[in-house]
C-alpha cells in the first residue's frame, strides 16, 4: 500500500537497523525534523543518484530507508544535531517537490528479509563484523547484536566497508541476504589479500 512520506536525498546508503547521524542546517530539512520530532513521525532516507545534497532537490535512488528520530540536540540556533536509525526499505513510486524545496514522493513498503542463518561458506563476514564490533562497540553498533544472521551481518558490513556509493546502493536493494553476503565476501578477500 501507498503512503507520502518526507525525503532526505543524501550521499549515503543507510540499512534497516543502522545509525546515521547527521547535522541539519537547511530550512526545509530543518522543518522536516521538527515535525518528525513533534509528531513522532518517519521519514525517508535516500542515496542520491543525480544533483547534490544542498541547493534544488536531488533526484533519488528508487530504493531508500525509513527513519525515524532517536536523538536530537540543538547546539545553536538553526543546526540540529540528530541520531537516526533506519527501520525498513521503501522504493518510490512517483515524487514532487513542495514549495519549500522538500522532496516528497509516494512510497511502498519493500518486503522484510527474514532472519537467516550463515553458511559455512560465508562466516569470514561474520568473523570480520564481529572483530570490529568488538573495537568499536555498543556506540557505534548498538545491541542487540545479530552475528548469526545474513540480514544482519550483510547490512551491517554494507554500511561499514570502504565501498563505492553505487555498489552500497545495489547491496540495499537486494532481496536476497545470502547473494548480498556473497558479493561482500567476494569485497573482503580481494582486501585480505
Amino acid at each position: 500500500m501507498s503512503e507520502t512520506l518526507p525525503l532526505f536525498p543524501l550521499n549515503t546508503v543507510l540499512f534497516p537497523g543502522g545509525r546515521l547521524p547527521l547535522r541539519i542546517f537547511e530550512q526545509r530539512y530543518l522543518d522536516l525534523v521538527k515535525r518528525a520530532i513533534a509528531d513522532n513521525t518517519t521519514f525517508g532516507l535516500c542515496a542520491i543518484r543525480e544533483g547534490n545534497e544542498v541547493g534544488p532537490s536531488a533526484v533519488p535512488y528508487a530504493i531508500g530507508t525509513r527513519v525515524r528520530i532517536i536523538e536530537w540536540d540543538m547546539p545553536q540556533t538553526g543546526i540540529l544535531h540528530i541520531e537516526t536509525e533506519g527501520l525498513d526499505r521503501f522504493v518510490i513510486r512517483s515524487t514532487h517537490t513542495e514549495t519549500s524545496g522538500l522532496l516528497v514522493g509516494q512510497v511502498e513498503p519493500v518486503s522484510v528479509e527474514a532472519p537467516s542463518a550463515i553458511p559455512g561458506e560465508f562466516e569470514l563476514a561474520a568473523e570480520v563484523l564481529e572483530h570490529i564490533v568488538g573495537e568499536y562497540g555498543a556506540t557505534r553498533f548498538p545491541l542487540p547484536h545479530a552475528l548469526d544472521d545474513a540480514v544482519w551481518v550483510g547490512y551491517r558490513l554494507s554500511e561499514i566497508l570502504p565501498l563505492k556509493l553505487s555498489i552500497r546502493q545495489n547491496l540495499l536493494e537486494m532481496n536476497d541476504s545470502l547473494a548480498r553476503l556473497r558479493i561482500l565476501v567476494e569485497i573482503l578477500r580481494k582486501h585480505m589479500n
